[in-house]
């Protein structure tokens, strides 16, 4: 299972991969013009940032198919082409594009997704990854419920294809995806913090803490 988070913000990034095991980043146009750098700026620090095993997802944005070809071209020969995929929206002619890019090699997400029809196709056009907007896509009927029955599709006909589930408002929405076995998720630095964040365990941990001094008169096992 591979966990992402959905974030331009490299310190963030720094911090959240200092404390937990986050197998890479993802990125859009939008959550790009939030860093304030071009992309010829943002890449190389984010780069600083993560680990030769973390993954870079990125995102074209030219529209026409041979804007889309070249900017998948440039992206992935970032890091000298080590773990870096490439998103590609599914307008029609993203999935010639999906089909094309996977032809010359480049590691494709297909990103955009807001029906399990549209994430068939995409894996049936090749791409390794698939991004369903959950959160939108309740905005349109039971969302999660579509990426879990997606799931399900793609592991009936031996698809290869990924899951990597996108958008997500709140910890429950995420919860129900791990639970139905999503193969991968991309997630903001904020439903990040509220999964790993009770107030229940800074409860606990003070309730040792104190108990210990009282006993012992220290903070620590004193070894």
């Amino acid at each position: 299972m591979e966990f992402f988070l959905d974030t331009s913000d490299l310190r963030e990034i720094a911090e959240l991969s200092e404390l937990l095991p986050i197998d890479g980043v993802t990125t859009n146009p939008t959550i790009l013009t939030k860093s304030g750098m071009l992309p010829e700026e943002f890449f190389p620090r984010l780069i600083d940032v993560l680990t030769p095993d973390q993954k870079i997802i990125a995102q074209v944005v030219a529209t026409d198919f041979d804007g889309i070809m070249s900017e998948a071209r440039t992206l992935s020969r970032l890091r000298g082409g080590e773990n870096i995929v490439v998103k590609i929206p599914v307008s029609h002619v993203g999935y010639k594009a999906i089909r094309a890019a996977g032809a010359e090699g480049i590691t494709v997400l297909a990103t955009g997704i807001y029906s399990p029809d549209q994430a068939f196709w995409a894996a049936k056009a090749g791409a390794d990854y698939l991004a369903p907007y959950v959160n939108r896509m309740c905005n349109y009927g039971d969302g999660v419920g579509q990426v879990a029955e997606l799931i399900q599709t793609l592991r009936q006909y031996d698809m290869p294809a990924k899951v990597c589930a996108a958008s997500f408002k709140n910890v429950d929405q995420v919860h129900r995806l791990l639970a139905a076995g999503t193969p991968a998720i991309t997630v903001g630095p904020d439903v990040v913090r509220s999964m790993i964040g009770h107030p229940g365990t800074a409860i606990a941990v003070d309730e040792f803490s104190s108990n210990w001094k009282a006993a012992y008169g220290c903070g620590d096992l004193g070894l």
